[in-house]
């Protein structure tokens, strides 16, 4: 097994290592695991609609794989935690997206309910697996 190689996304990601020495991304062998990516721009603000939330974590997941070579068609495992429940708008923002970033293939995936996230105003925290052939 080779050495754990971590990743930091630019932007949020090096604000995530300086401040809360953390990365974003762990790569062993071909498995690359995500930490849970908000819904969050480059200076950690949150969006006003879920749906918009919910696109930009999506768009930091993808930045994230990106950093350890990795893409959403590689993603076999996604968990989210969601504050508030699940309404039905939510679901459906989540998986028109999964049919946008992975035409070609339907993840697992584990929605769990939460009472509170990293920061305050988060609604939505996306983590995934990806493996990479």
């Amino acid at each position: 097994m080779k050495k754990p190689e971590f990743f930091v996304t630019p932007g949020y990601g090096e604000y995530m290592l300086n401040n809360l020495h953390y990365s974003q991304a762990v790569k062993i062998d071909n498995r690359v695991e995500t930490s849970g990516q908000g819904g969050w721009d480059d200076n950690l603000q949150i969006p006003e609609a879920i749906a918009d939330e919910i696109a930009q974590a999506f768009r930091n997941i993808e930045r994230t794989l990106a950093t350890a070579g990795a893409s959403w068609e590689h993603v076999v495992h996604v968990n989210s935690y969601h504050v508030g429940g699940f309404p039905p708008e939510v679901n459906d923002v989540i998986v028109r997206l999964f049919r946008h970033y992975m035409p070609n293939h339907a993840p697992i995936w584990t929605e769990l309910g939460v009472a509170a996230l990293g920061l305050p105003t988060m609604r939505v925290e996306i983590r995934v697996t990806a493996i990479v052939p």
